[in-house]
């Protein structure tokens, strides 16, 4: 779960969404949201997975009835669809990124043109194709059941030269002073644009939403502890965006880079970063690449989702080659807007990875708790009803649904009414 969890979210993600949103600011609320939003949203989307053993569209069929329930899984299976067409541009810009590392490597010399090649939409274009065609094959073959594995490999390997690159930071004239100043929160900062991004990162980050997290839940044997999954889980996951911030918020505060640029945030910081270090060309293409395969194996299980939903739910008796094909088309049409207005991305991912995951766990959390009842969901996430129990179930039914859905409102109304 680490390994699905890790990726993208932690390092593309988390910095420029901070560096937009506040800054430390920022990073107080998603340490608040994860605690205590989204580490039981966690557990209640493995429960409803667990109990129902179906994807979206049965899980929440088995909750709200088969009208509802398919109707609230296609939304959600279309939301993962949507965002995996961004989301693949930017696993292209680091696969890009790794080929220049490794073939070239970072200097002042060499930058302007590794920025040329990315700001270059044809051939990204073409690199996507090769992320898309790589993934569909992968779903094809049946080869998911080897995710573990490469997830066992990558994710340590990533969090290695994490390690060595937040002790060299350091190092750098300045970092201490910069960190430090970085740290010291201006609460005043704190809109409802900085909440809902805040909340919406520490959703994003762990593929809650009602799909991820419910799959993989369906897979999950009856004694398995999910509250314990759960923490280790978080644990896991927010410490790899939390040490990739301290490698990355001093480099760009000492070299003195805009921290509200946006999505392009790290394409421009880490080459800063590789040129300047020791053996940046061996470290940077490591790092580079270890990104490339937890970004990869994330893309996997985000297909995986809609090519099972659309296999078991829509068109029953399809084989599994004329939905990949089908599914390959549809995706590729959509990656083209991304790929040549890159800029559209922000954009995108607010409303489909803040809004649309933060509203499909609150929609799991809803099936769970009232759907399926008090029962089931304490049987399945804690195994007994004691009162502390019941306490923790009555803050996941009533608190944590509400108050996404208020967080929801509230920025969409601002963001009408601005």
């Amino acid at each position: 779960m680490i390994g699905v969890s890790v990726g993208l979210g932690n390092v593309w993600r988390f910095p420029y969404m901070m560096g937009m949103h506040g800054g430390s600011a920022f990073l107080i609320l998603y340490l608040i949201f994860t605690l205590f939003f989204a580490v039981p949203a966690l557990t209640s989307e493995w429960a409803l997975g667990r109990e129902t053993r179906k994807g979206p569209v049965g899980a929440f069929s088995a909750a709200f009835g088969p009208q509802w329930g398919k109707a609230i899984g296609s939304l959600l299976i279309v939301t993962v669809l949507v965002a995996d067409s961004y989301y693949m541009v930017v696993i292209a810009n680091v696969v890009s990124s790794s080929y220049f590392s490794i073939g070239y490597g970072f200097d002042s010399s060499s930058i302007p043109a590794y920025q040329e090649l990315l700001s270059n939409s044809t051939i990204q274009l073409v690199v996507v194709y090769g992320v898309l065609a790589a993934t569909l094959w992968v779903i094809y073959k049946g080869l998911n059941k080897g995710i573990e594995k490469v997830s066992k490999l990558f994710v340590p390997l990533f969090a290695l030269i994490i390690i060595y690159l937040i002790v060299y930071v350091f190092t750098l004239p300045g970092s201490w002073q910069a960190i430090r100043s970085f740290l010291k929160p201006d609460l005043n900062s704190i809109t409802t644009d900085v909440i809902f991004a805040a909340l919406g990162q520490a959703f994003f980050s762990l593929g809650l939403g009602g799909t991820f997290i419910l799959v993989y839940g369906s897979y999950l044997k009856k004694e398995q502890s999910l509250t314990k999954s759960a923490v280790l889980t978080t644990l896991g996951d927010t410490g790899a965006a939390v040490f990739v911030s301290l490698f990355l918020v001093p480099t760009m505060l000492v070299f003195g880079m805009d921290m509200t640029q946006g999505p392009t945030l790290i394409f421009s910081t880490l080459p800063e970063l590789f040129a300047v270090i020791p053996a940046g060309r061996v470290v940077g293409s490591l790092f580079l690449i270890a990104l490339t395969m937890v970004a990869f194996l994330s893309n996997v299980a985000a297909l995986e989702v809609i090519a099972t939903g659309v296999k078991d739910y829509w068109v029953r008796g399809v084989s599994q080659k004329k939905i990949v094909i089908v599914l390959g088309l549809i995706e590729a049409a959509l990656v083209i807007p991304s790929t040549f207005k890159p800029e559209i991305i922000g954009y995108l991912d607010l409303i489909f990875g803040s809004g649309m995951q933060t509203f499909g766990s609150a929609l799991a959390i809803i099936a769970l708790t009232f759907g399926l009842g008090k029962v089931v969901a304490i049987r399945q996430v804690f195994g007994k009803p004691t009162g502390f129990n019941t306490a923790l179930y009555n803050w996941t039914k009533w608190a944590i649904p509400a108050t996404l859905i208020l967080i929801l409102i509230l920025y969409i109304y601002n963001s009408i009414t601005s």
